[in-house]
């Protein structure tokens, strides 16, 4: 399920449209219906509300407007870290060098 702070594609007419955060999910006054607050990652941003059910913020295909409509979740990808000279020791786990502090000094 599509939760508050998951990131989303919006298909307009079968094509991929503008991402999209969820920012709020809260249920409507209609049962079973619910208000879908999206940040729109455009530039500038926009801040729009939705009333979907649940199985359309799951991905499900729907209609607004006499057009089809669809979001699907985009999956974080996992973080590989670099290597950057981690040296073993003796119980077998790596330990990590410090890293190097750089300061930006402003010129005159």
């Amino acid at each position: 399920m599509n939760i508050e702070g998951d990131l989303v594609l919006i298909y307009f007419k079968d094509e991929p449209g503008v991402y999209a955060r969820i920012e709020r999910i809260e249920p409507d006054i209609k049962k079973d219906w619910y208000q879908v607050t999206l940040l729109l990652l455009t530039i500038p941003h926009q801040v729009i509300t939705w009333i979907l059910r649940e199985e359309y913020i799951n991905g499900e295909l729907f209609t607004m407007g006499g057009n089809s409509m669809r979001l699907t979740k985009i999956e974080r990808l996992p973080i590989e870290e670099k290597d950057t000279g981690s040296s073993d020791t003796e119980n077998g786990k790596t330990e990590k060098k410090p890293g190097k502090v750089l300061t930006f000094k402003k010129k005159d």
